[in-house]
């Protein structure tokens, strides 16, 4: 399993990057409009939904919703001051202030939506359309003075989600006593999670000291530790939905990672909270 994991990260690591910064904006949000139809696609089992047609068509609506919400801009603009952006980003403050409560009174907390497949539908949407519109504002922030600005700004969220989840990793497997939360994921510790934080505070420091970003500092971190930290909340949150859905992983379209929501739940909290910090707050 640990070798198909580094083949799949070794291949598919290259192929983000290069859609970052090599795909200009109409074509980075084709890639994730599919990204987000497929993580609807998994999050279908989280509904409730057994049948691939049903699945199929929640996928399929993900991506008429999405598709509609960009049509409805006006022509050449991606402000992120426009409604539709604006909204979808302050909304997923809401969700993942309410999805922490959820997690930390689990499982008494899923006594209110375990019945109820339009509750799981709407937490599905406040978790993907969201990060649509995280991903999109980041990439096209600055786009018309430097096509890559935005390119360098989700990298920079990218690795600092993957460093706060190795950090965590590795200082858990070392000094991990203390669980973090073992009603929803039993593996994770406090320990853990300080070593993620710290990680994360390294990559700040070296991006904010070596990359091209125009920013304060002390503004950078503050906006950081709180999305590395939304990182751990977006990941404890897909595994309180996969516990109550009775599955190990949301899929397996990704050899030796599971599926798509196994990948980006960190980033589907991460990249809308960043952005909502760092573009609308600061």
């Amino acid at each position: 399993m640990l070798k198909y994991r580094i083949i799949t990260a070794l291949i598919l690591i290259p192929i983000v990057i290069a859609a970052l910064f090599l795909l200009p904006p109409v074509g980075f949000a084709v890639v994730t409009v599919i990204v987000c139809m497929l993580a609807a696609w998994e999050w279908g089992q989280f509904s409730g939904f057994t049948s691939r047609t049903q699945r199929v068509w929640l996928a399929i609506l993900c991506g008429f919703l999405l598709a509609a919400m960009m049509l409805s801009l006006p022509a050449y603009q991606q402000s992120v001051q426009l409604l539709q952006v604006k909204g979808s980003l302050w909304l997923s403050l809401c969700w993942w202030l309410l999805a922490f409560v959820l997690v930390i009174f689990y499982p008494s907390s899923a006594a209110l939506w375990r019945h109820s497949r339009i509750l799981r539908l709407v937490f599905g949407l406040l978790t993907i359309v969201p990060f649509f519109w995280g991903m999109i504002s980041l990439r096209t922030y600055g786009y018309a003075e430097n096509h890559y600005n935005g390119a360098w700004w989700l990298l920079y969220v990218m690795l600092l989600v993957w460093g706060a989840d190795s950090g965590a990793y590795l200082f858990g497997k070392l000094f991990g006593k203390h669980k973090l939360a073992p009603r929803v994921s039993p593996g994770k510790t406090w320990e853990g999670l300080i070593g993620g934080l710290l990680t994360s505070a390294l990559i700040s420091w070296l991006f904010g000291r070596y990359a091209p970003l125009d920013v304060v500092p002390s503004t950078l971190l503050v906006c950081s530790i709180v999305a590395a930290l939304a990182s751990v909340l977006g990941d404890l949150t897909e595994s309180m939905f996969k516990r109550e859905a009775g599955i190990k992983d949301s899929g397996n379209l990704i050899p030796g990672h599971g599926g798509i929501m196994d990948r980006i739940d960190s980033l589907t909290a991460a990249v809308p909270v960043f952005a909502c910090l760092m573009l609308l707050v600061y």
